[in-house]
């Protein structure tokens, strides 16, 4: 991320020999000016309040969750969508009209932010299945691979204890062209939550192969002009795979336990 240098130029206006500039002149003339001093003497208008919340960016979505949590009736047996913008973005409803579904992705959130609002994203009832996207503004935002890693595993623990007969899958970091420096980084924290399937309990759904060219770098094709966001064609391969993975989750649920 870039920053930008601000240097602040100061002027005494006193110093030995050195003419006072226009404005300090013309504050003198209104001091001196009639009813100058009262004019002087008034307090300054009160400062406007900073929301302290440091969230406070993501309120309107939230409070529209909450909305929709409020007036709409609950989903039985629906598959949540829970992260980010590559969330929110995504057609759900669109891409899989056969289920119910929750979207409950927001805007630039991180993994901490996820886990910050994580009572107010959650549906009514019970969901079948979860599908989580989050990490990604992390390690944009700085954070170590060892941080976000950590977040997530965090997040996956804290769904597989409220919802114990759920299946849950965490997908893949994506590659992006204008993020793609990250990558190593992103990698890193795909093969460490890759690794903790097995004893958290969830799974592990690989969406990023999907968006590289047969050079290895992103397809520029599959995403928005941003180069950061998927594009409908992009969100197609996603939704294959997504829908693959719940379709034999279905599977496992209608198969009969087998006799002990």
């Amino acid at each position: 991320m870039r920053t930008a240098n601000i240097s602040c130029a100061r002027s005494t206006g006193t110093e030995t020999g050195r003419a006072l500039p226009g404005w300090a002149l013309l504050g003198l003339a209104l001091l001196l000016a009639p009813g100058g001093l009262s004019r002087a003497a008034e307090p300054p208008p009160p400062l406007l309040k900073v929301n302290p919340d440091p969230v406070f960016p993501f309120s309107r979505e939230i409070e529209a969750f909450a909305k929709a949590h409020e007036a709409g009736p609950a989903i039985r047996d629906a598959t949540l969508f829970l992260g980010s913008s590559s969330i929110r973005l995504w057609d759900i409803h669109g891409s899989f009209p056969d289920i119910g579904t929750v979207n409950r992705g927001f805007g630039g959130a991180t993994t901490p932010d996820v886990l910050h609002y994580y009572k107010r994203l959650l549906p009514k009832a019970k969901p079948r299945s979860i599908l989580v996207y989050v990490g990604e503004n992390d390690l944009a935002a700085g954070a170590t691979p060892g941080e976000v890693a950590t977040n997530i595993l965090t997040l996956l623990r804290q769904l597989r204890s409220d919802y114990p007969k759920a299946h849950i899958a965490y997908l893949s970091l994506k590659p992006s062209p204008i993020r793609w420096t990250l990558w190593p980084k992103m990698a890193a924290v795909n093969m460490t939550v890759a690794a903790r399937t097995r004893a958290t309990h969830f799974d592990y759904l690989d969406v990023g192969r999907v968006l590289l060219a047969p050079d290895g770098l992103p397809d520029a094709s599959l995403f928005r002009a941003d180069g950061l966001h998927m594009n409908p064609r992009g969100y197609t391969l996603w939704t294959r795979l997504v829908d693959a993975y719940l379709d034999e989750a279905m599977a496992a649920d209608l198969k009969p336990a087998s006799a002990s």
